[in-house]
């Protein structure tokens, strides 16, 4: 379990450091959470336990991380020249995609309404607080149909997909949340669109109170880069992978089929195991320590931050991804 907090509390807690020292740190804590990542996943090999100790608290633990991220990096941030300020930015918006992501989507999946509160909260911070909805009540249910916006079709590159799946989940998670208040006549909660939207006021408020009109471009910088990086998990996850239309013209259960995973051993801890995706879609309820990988689960050929970084050139992700497509179905 340690390995999940040295993973994921290393990166903030750098960015935080580098920014308020400056210099050449920014660019170094830009470096740690690029290529020392990339090199720590490929320098050793750790076997990942399935203990649960501390699985509660290290989520409540990143949620105040993302505040810290907000508050004090977007003041060294606007304090810091250009030079240090562009690495500051990128180090923060990788951070809330690669980190405070998979932990807001472990918390919107837990049985404590604090903690999906929490979870909606991270990710109104990043403007972009209708996944919780899109997520829960869309993605989980059409994933890998055309139903889903969030499922990268065959052949689709990332930046058609990225305008698709924003403005689709918007849509498909407001419209399955105004269902779930219909079909329940006793169902009286706000919709929680409220709640997102506030979240995000909240935060471009903060900014602009912490640095003026700076600040909040800043933020807006920084979050729509978070986004990129949570629609790219997204993208990589799930492309081109189709669940089957059966006789009674109903889609199979969701299996080990219908996610791409990741073994490598950093990337996952830090990510909270978010690249053991089958298995959480199979078990949403799992908590992050004990999702399991099994043979049967389609394997990407380098870890999800790569991949990630692959997608952004089609023509290289489709050379890299259709063999191993064909091979599997």
């Amino acid at each position: 379990m340690h390995w999940f907090y040295m993973a994921s509390l290393s990166a903030p807690i750098a960015a935080l450091c580098a920014g308020w020292i400056g210099g050449i740190w920014p660019s170094l804590a830009l470096l740690w959470v690029t290529a020392g990542v990339f090199l720590l996943d490929h320098l050793g090999r750790r076997k990942q336990t399935q203990s649960t100790t501390g699985a509660r608290s290290l989520p409540v633990l990143l949620a105040y991380a993302h505040l810290a991220l907000i508050g004090l990096g977007l003041f060294l941030t606007a304090q810091a020249p250009l030079s240090e300020a562009m690495p500051l930015m990128l180090s923060i918006g990788l951070i809330s995609g690669q980190i405070s992501h998979p932990n807001a989507h472990e918390l919107i999946h837990a049985s404590s309404r604090i903690k999906r509160m929490l979870g909606g909260m991270i990710y109104g911070t990043l403007l972009i607080g209708h996944h919780v909805s899109a997520h829960l009540r869309v993605h989980h249910v059409h994933v890998a149909t055309p139903a889903d916006p969030n499922s990268a079709r065959f052949n689709e590159g990332f930046y058609a997909f990225f305008a698709r799946a924003w403005i689709g989940s918007f849509r498909a998670g407001f419209q399955a949340e105004k269902h779930l208040r219909t079909r329940k006549s006793g169902f009286k909660h706000l919709h929680p669109y409220y709640a997102y939207l506030m979240w995000s006021a909240i935060t471009l408020t903060s900014a602009a109170f912490i640095a003026g009109t700076y600040g909040v471009f800043i933020w807006v910088f920084i979050a729509i880069f978070a986004q990129s990086q949570i629609l790219l998990a997204d993208y990589v996850q799930h492309y081109g992978l189709t669940r089957k239309m059966g006789a009674n013209q109903r889609y199979e259960p969701v299996g080990p089929a219908h996610s791409w995973n990741a073994p490598h051993w950093y990337s996952s801890a830090m990510m909270l195991n978010a690249p053991r995706h089958s298995d959480h879609h199979i078990n949403p309820r799992k908590s992050f320590p004990t999702l399991d990988l099994t043979s049967e689960m389609p394997q990407l050929p380098h870890s999800l931050p790569v991949m990630a970084v692959i997608a952004l050139y089609p023509p290289l992700w489709r050379r890299v991804m259709h063999p191993r497509l064909d091979a599997i179905t």
